[in-house]
């Protein structure tokens, strides 16, 4: 939806509000161009129901304001007499048009001083769940969600079974660009597993102003731009589902290049702007070695035991093939039963149709790779026969160009020919610590702005091998801990649960003790 058709839907629902409700405010003692006049007339109609001005607010925040149209409307009716279930009820299927025939074909009668209790039991039961799931979903879209990770493209960093808070107000709220979705439910609804959401109408990308830009190695979540890879790929089946940017997987990964960087990876490092990265000391990069033994003291089972080790095999007798990081490294070397430890490196040379920009051109792998240059909002590339390969999924998909074409060396853009190109916003490169075992950028290329969702900062609660019901043990060290910062994660669960203690002594005991 451009912002042309988004004006033009505002002033569709405020005419539909206009011709539903002009006699109502007349019958509450208002004139009728006070139901015309956009936001006054939210705020005219918070007066008529008698609810707080404040409510208007959540009327323009998508999402929310879905919760609170049928708040709204059940408001409205029961303000001038419908009180029903039954009124409750029509007013619900009819998606609020019910309103039109009390305002057209009934002598309904203000009622000024309507009393705001619930009128029973059940009622008061659906108003408060009502609003908590209102207050609960603003948290979810606009500051902290929750989220677990499921594979092992971070481990050591963060591993399989831990439940993160992720913050949204870091790098900026994005504002859903899908309106009609179900709360705090992602692409599909739980059990059911079909679509949570309606691809149409779609709001511009929107991002509210945040505390930080995203800073090169932090850890990222966002939404897996690979959803929509297919084609690039070469993949015409049709089995690839495609979502709108929001409502797109959710990944979470490092963000190794900020915009406006060159990487390169060679032997297995990262390298930008010419200059070797630097990891944060919580970073533990993986890599498989080959590890020779004297085939005696040393087994399968031991040795994956002591290093944590979640992948490797056993190619010969005595020799072995294991996924390490660089401590697990060093503890190995000082087993007396290790003979040689070598790097299993795939060097540069063969192409590989998987790897980014999947081009014969670029004979690269995922250990020696590159140089390859992130694009930064307002930057200008050169597009000719080397670059159009990594630029033209870009400005098709990302920059939202219907097409990009390349013939007798010469670019065309929607038709027209262009020797270079400006982008419209910030890219990322987003890798696993896991880095011979991590779907990444390396596969999909770039990662825009638009897709970013937020950052993990708190590990709340962590499981090994599942949850308990399916005989998962919790990893007690975990819980309470922080994602970023340096020096060994520090668990304050203890302290939340003294926190949580005295505040039950307080409100239980004390606290009743000075009442009088």
């Amino acid at each position: 939806m451009t912002a042309i058709q988004l004006t033009l839907f505002i002033l569709l629902v405020q005419v539909i509000h206009f011709l539903g409700t002009w006699k109502l405010y007349e019958k509450a003692g208002k004139k009728w161009w006070e139901a015309v006049i956009p936001v006054y007339n939210s705020i005219v109609l918070m007066k008529i129901i008698n609810r707080p001005k404040w409510w208007v607010i959540f009327l323009f925040i998508p999402i929310i304001n879905l919760l609170m149209f049928p708040v709204i409307w059940i408001e409205t009716i029961r303000s001038f007499g419908k009180k029903s279930r039954l009124d409750s009820i029509l007013v619900l299927l009819t998606l609020g048009f019910y309103i039109y025939y009390i305002n057209y074909a009934t002598d309904a009668k203000y009622v000024e001083n309507r009393s705001l209790e619930p009128q029973s039991g059940l009622g008061d039961w659906i108003s408060s769940i009502t609003f908590a799931v209102i207050a609960a979903t603003l948290v979810h879209t606009y500051f902290m969600r929750p989220y677990v990770i499921p594979t092992s493209s971070l481990e050591k960093s963060l591993l399989v079974g831990d439940f993160l808070f992720v913050s949204k107000f870091h790098y900026g709220a994005r504002v859903p660009m899908t309106t009609i979705a179900l709360p705090m439910v992602h692409d599909s609804i739980p059990v059911i597993g079909t679509g949570s959401y309606l691809k149409k109408p779609q709001l511009p990308y929107y991002r509210l102003p945040g505390l930080q830009k995203i800073k090169r190695n932090e850890i990222v979540v966002f939404n897996w731009p690979a959803d929509t890879l297919a084609t690039m790929w070469g993949d015409n089946s049709g089995k690839f589902t495609y979502k709108p940017i929001d409502k797109k997987t959710n990944y979470v990964k490092r963000c190794v290049g900020i915009a406006g960087d060159s990487l390169q990876i060679i032997d297995g490092d990262i390298y930008i702007n010419g200059e070797r990265s630097i990891m944060p000391d919580r970073a533990k990069p993986q890599f498989y070695y080959e590890v020779d033994t004297d085939g005696k003291q040393i087994s399968s089972r031991s040795i994956r035991e002591r290093y944590n080790v979640r992948e490797g095999y056993v190619s010969k007798e005595g020799t072995y093939i294991l996924n390490l990081s660089e401590d697990d490294l060093k503890l190995l070397k000082n087993n007396s039963s290790v003979k040689s430890i070598t790097k299993k490196i795939e060097p540069a040379g063969k192409y590989d149709p998987k790897l980014f920009p999947h081009n014969e051109q670029y004979a690269w792998t995922i250990d020696n790779y590159g140089p390859i240059y992130i694009p930064k909002k307002g930057e200008t590339v050169e597009l000719n026969e080397k670059s159009i390969p990594f630029y033209k999924h870009l400005i098709e998909q990302y920059e939202h160009h219907n097409d990009v074409t390349f013939n007798n060396n010469e670019v065309y853009i929607d038709g027209e020919k262009v020797s270079n190109y400006t982008f419209k916003q910030d890219y990322y490169w987003m890798m696993g610590d896991n880095r011979q075992s991590s779907l990444d950028a390396r596969f999909w290329g770039f990662t825009p702005m638009d897709h970013v969702v937020g950052k993990p900062v708190f590990i709340w609660m962590s499981f090994k091998n599942g949850m308990p019901w399916s005989g998962g043990k919790p990893r007690w060290e975990r819980f309470f801990t922080t994602v970023h910062g340096s020096g060994k994660p520090v668990s304050y669960l203890y302290y939340f649960l003294g926190l949580l203690g005295a505040w039950i002594v307080y409100s239980n005991f004390i606290k009743k003790k000075k009442k009088p």
